[in-house]
């Protein structure tokens, strides 16, 4: 028995063998099937499709044994791959000083007849072969042998396919999982842009809808149809400058903190309260008949005088209902001049704009 040599190749041909992603996975029906048409063919009870790995015989697909890998020294095929462009027929083994004392020859299977066609990679390299064999002396006649390297060309090309296959589903789990993060990714930045527009929205310290948020919301309001004009009242803290001159911006910071929390808690379920600017606020009401929203304003009023803040606290409002065809902008000039009226009739009050 002669040990099969190493291909002057062998790490390339190695390197060629693991790209394929085939050794060690489970058998395939269509190895199989090729394997069964070549034993046909050929007249042999057992056939195969052998994988050369570093130290091993693998076999991909093999039939009339049990058997998942065999040593390489012992393999047939590996001699086979010494000469990719070639079949190789061994027809009685016992007379073959390569083979005579192999295993398989000498034990199960007690192989005498083989007969090889190498797989080729795409790129020439030899992985194993499509082989039949028998435990009887036989040979190959020419329609035979060319049949058995058209079979191996077949093998090969499955090869091919399987590995395109994974590649197209590697990159399409890539893609799956691209998509994903992109989907994750704008949902992040869609969540991100609703928080910032939220921020640009919203008063930092007392947490209201700010001044662009009152002009977006009183736009609309004004833009409906078939409801009563909204109505606008901003009111203003009375003498709020002298608590924070006394007390201290903190204690400011307070006030106004309670001011707006009173404020939501009588009209965030219907309409909005704004932060408009220093210790000013304004109040929208869509759809408030005016005497409603004179009676609304009032209950604020006395609700901002009966604050368990430990200071006295006030404030002044002045409201207006907007008038048709009037731009927000001038609904809430005429708010605002009301606003002045009653600070100059003593604060702590109500003005309707005229």
């Amino acid at each position: 028995m002669i040990k099969p040599a190493l291909p002057a190749n062998e790490a390339e041909r190695l390197a060629a063998l693991q790209r394929y992603r085939v050794l060690d996975t489970a058998r395939e029906q269509e190895f199989d099937d090729l394997v069964t048409i070549a034993r046909t063919i050929c007249g042999t009870p057992m056939g195969a499709v052998t994988l050369i790995d570093r130290d091993r015989q693998w076999f991909k697909a093999l039939q009339g044994l049990d058997a998942e890998q065999t040593p390489r020294e012992d393999a047939f095929c590996a001699h086979t791959i010494l000469k990719p462009e070639e079949l190789m027929v061994v027809a009685d083994a016992r007379q073959d000083h390569r083979f005579s004392g192999n295993p398989s020859v000498l034990g199960d299977p007690h192989i005498r007849f083989y007969a090889g066609a190498p797989l080729l990679s795409s790129d020439g390299y030899a992985l194993g072969s499509l082989c039949v064999f028998d435990s009887v002396p036989s040979d190959l006649g020419a329609p035979q042998a060319d049949a058995l390297r058209a079979l191996s060309r077949q093998v090969s090309r499955m090869m091919e396919m399987r590995l395109l296959r994974l590649e197209i589903d590697h990159h399409q789990d890539e893609h799956d999982w691209y998509e994903a993060r992109l989907i994750e990714y704008y949902q992040q930045l869609e969540q991100a842009n609703m928080e910032l527009s939220e921020q640009t929205r919203t008063d930092p310290l007392t947490g209201l809808p700010n001044r662009r948020a009152l002009a977006a919301a009183l736009t609309e309001a004004i833009g409906r149809t078939g409801e009563a004009a909204p109505a606008v009242a901003i009111v203003d803290i009375d003498h709020f400058k002298m608590v924070n001159d006394i007390h201290g911006h903190g204690e400011g910071d307070q006030v106004l903190t309670e001011l707006a929390a009173v404020l939501k808690s009588q009209f965030s379920a219907r309409g909005m309260a704004a932060r408009y600017g220093g210790e000013e606020f304004v109040i929208l009401m869509p759809d408030t008949p005016l005497q409603q929203a004179e009676l609304q304003c009032e209950y604020l009023r006395e609700s901002v005088s009966l604050l368990p803040i430990g200071l006295p606290i006030t404030v002044s409002i002045g409201l207006a209902v907007h008038r048709a065809g009037e731009a927000p902008g001038e609904t809430l000039r005429r708010a605002d001049a009301a606003l002045y009226q009653a600070k100059a009739q003593g604060r702590d009050r109500v003005v309707v704009a005229s």
